[in-house]
């Protein structure tokens, strides 16, 4: 298959996308509708905006991060932001089904509400851009909420309580992101423990900028069902065999992980020794528009590191599907569908 070939079969293949961002999925015309909007430190202009998002490391990243999130002011702007994320996942990208990571709290500012919305208002938003999708786009969308580590506990306890007393009917799993270096994981275990027996899923970042520990510490006290990133366990024979052993998928962002310094390049991704390992894994884009990628380019980058043909394309579009949280009549019609896509 010629690189061309393989861009037009990588585009047109139905897909799941685990792990990807709310508001790092605003791509440059998003943020710059929404810097137009709100003006301050995030240019509009295309060439300024590039240059914004060149990060110097993990640190920086969340800096610049933070700047785009504080364009997402009012409702609308939640409103706009989900309809034209699902837009461009579906358009040009196939993606059939989404998890999508949101982070209320940064939205919401319970602590400074002359600046923030009402929980109420976000959930409203979201629910409205997500039933709109689907009508327009064919694409299910679901959430994660998440707690912005870097926020501590009192964004653990405000998320916690959006997901129990304000869960939007999209809503099926709870996360950990952000910083990991100085965040430790145990801390948050009452706000998983509280969660999980709600019935969402446990889906923390962890072993992304740390080592090992991190993970160990997700599985153990928060009970991840999934790892996001989890680049590190590589590093340890023994989590790499209980990741396989039990069935464990980590969340593979191969980009990322180079733009934000978490691994040094391509050549020295883990992807590899996960696989060799047998780690279930699932290839997704992160924060696309930051990282100037998207989940077609994301299969074309693992396709290259795990050295796969056509057939082992369309199975990580199988392991997309299979370790989401979807509904399993949703799961069958999906793997139906890159069946007889895969059989053309």
């Amino acid at each position: 298959m010629t690189t061309s070939d393989r861009s037009a079969f990588v585009a047109g293949l139905p897909k799941a996308e685990l792990h990807v961002h709310h508001v790092g999925s605003a791509s440059p015309r998003m943020v710059s509708e929404l810097a137009a909007r709100h003006p301050g430190v995030v240019p509009s202009d295309p060439e300024a905006l590039r240059r914004f998002f060149e990060f110097r490391d993990f640190a920086h990243f969340i800096d610049v991060y933070l700047a785009v999130v504080d364009l997402v002011r009012t409702p609308d702007d939640i409103r706009f932001l989900t309809y034209e994320i699902g837009r461009e996942l579906a358009e040009g990208q196939s993606v059939r089904y989404a998890e999508l990571t949101c982070t209320p709290y940064t939205s919401v500012l319970p602590d400074d509400p002359d600046r923030g919305m009402p929980i109420e208002a976000y959930t409203e938003a979201i629910e409205d851009a997500r039933r709109s999708v689907e009508r327009d786009f064919g694409l299910v969308l679901r959430w994660i909420y998440d707690i912005p580590g870097e926020s501590g506990l009192p964004a653990a306890e405000a998320t916690t309580t959006f997901a129990l007393d304000h869960a939007p009917e999209g809503l099926i799993g709870f996360g950990l992101g952000g910083p990991e270096v100085g965040v430790p994981r145990p801390q948050f275990k009452p706000y998983f423990e509280r969660t999980r027996a709600a019935g969402l899923r446990s889906v923390p970042h962890a072993g992304e900028t740390t080592g090992p520990e991190t993970i160990w510490s997700a599985l153990r006290d928060l009970r991840a069902e999934r790892i996001g990133h989890g680049t590190s366990a590589a590093q340890d024979t023994e989590l790499l065999a209980y990741l396989a052993d039990r069935g464990i998928a980590l969340e593979v962002c191969p980009s990322s992980n180079i733009a934000t310094r978490a691994v040094a390049s391509l050549d020295e991704h883990p992807l590899p020794a996960f696989v060799a390992a047998g780690v279930p894994v699932t290839v997704n884009s992160d924060d696309p528009s930051m990282f100037g990628t998207s989940l077609n380019r994301e299969y074309e980058v693992a396709a290259d590191l795990l050295g796969l043909d056509r057939s082992g394309i369309v199975d990580l579009a199988r392991a997309g599907v299979r370790h989401s949280f979807a509904p399993d009549d949703l799961k069958a019609s999906l793997l139906a569908e890159i069946d007889a896509y895969a059989a053309d």
